[in-house]
C-alpha cells in the first residue's frame, strides 16, 4: 500500500467545486485519458453508487464509499493499472475552496504507477490533473481570484 497527497486552492465555493467534480460527463476535461464513463448505478452523492471509468479499452470500476456534499467525497476504484481509494475534501479558504486529495493505492502494480502518477506536474499526473480541474472552475467562475 502507498500514499499520495496533493493539493490546490480553487478560487470558487466549496459548492460548484464538490459539483464540478462529481460531475461525471466533466470527467474526460481534468482526468488525463479518460474517454467515457458508463454502467452509472445511483447518484454519486449516495454511498453505493457506483459508475466504471474507461480510459481508452481499459475499465476502472468505481465505487462511492463516503460522501458529505460539498466537503468530502470518498470513493474506491480499481483496474491492472492503478487501484485504490481517493479521499477528497473540500475546505473553504477564503474566498475559495482548498482541495485535498488523499490515494492509497492497492497492491505492487499499483504503488509503482501511483508512484508515476504523483511524481511532477504533467497532465496525466495527480497534480496535473489537480491543475487542470482548478483552470476549468476558475475559468467558469470570473472574478473570484486568483490562485495560491
Amino acid at each position: 500500500m502507498a500514499t499520495f497527497r496533493v493539493s490546490a486552492f480553487v478560487a470558487a465555493p466549496p459548492d460548484r467545486v464538490f459539483a464540478t467534480w462529481t460531475d461525471q460527463d466533466r470527467f474526460k476535461e481534468w482526468i488525463g485519458g479518460v474517454t467515457r464513463v458508463t454502467d452509472r448505478e445511483g447518484p454519486v452523492d449516495q454511498p453505493g453508487s457506483r459508475y466504471t471509468v474507461w480510459f481508452g479499452r481499459m475499465a476502472s470500476p468505481t465505487e462511492v464509499l463516503a460522501v458529505e456534499r460539498p466537503n468530502h467525497l470518498r470513493t474506491r476504484f480499481g483496474n491492472a493499472i492503478l487501484k485504490g481509494e481517493s479521499d477528497v475534501r473540500f475546505v473553504p479558504e477564503g474566498g475559495g475552496t482548498r482541495i485535498n486529495q488523499e490515494f492509497v493505492t492497492r497492491g505492487f502494480i499499483s504503488g509503482i504507477s501511483a508512484r508515476i502518477f504523483a511524481a511532477g506536474s504533467y497532465r496525466g499526473s495527480f497534480k496535473g490533473e489537480l491543475e487542470t480541474f482548478r483552470r476549468l472552475v476558475e475559468r467558469e467562475n470570473p472574478g473570484t481570484g486568483g490562485t495560491r
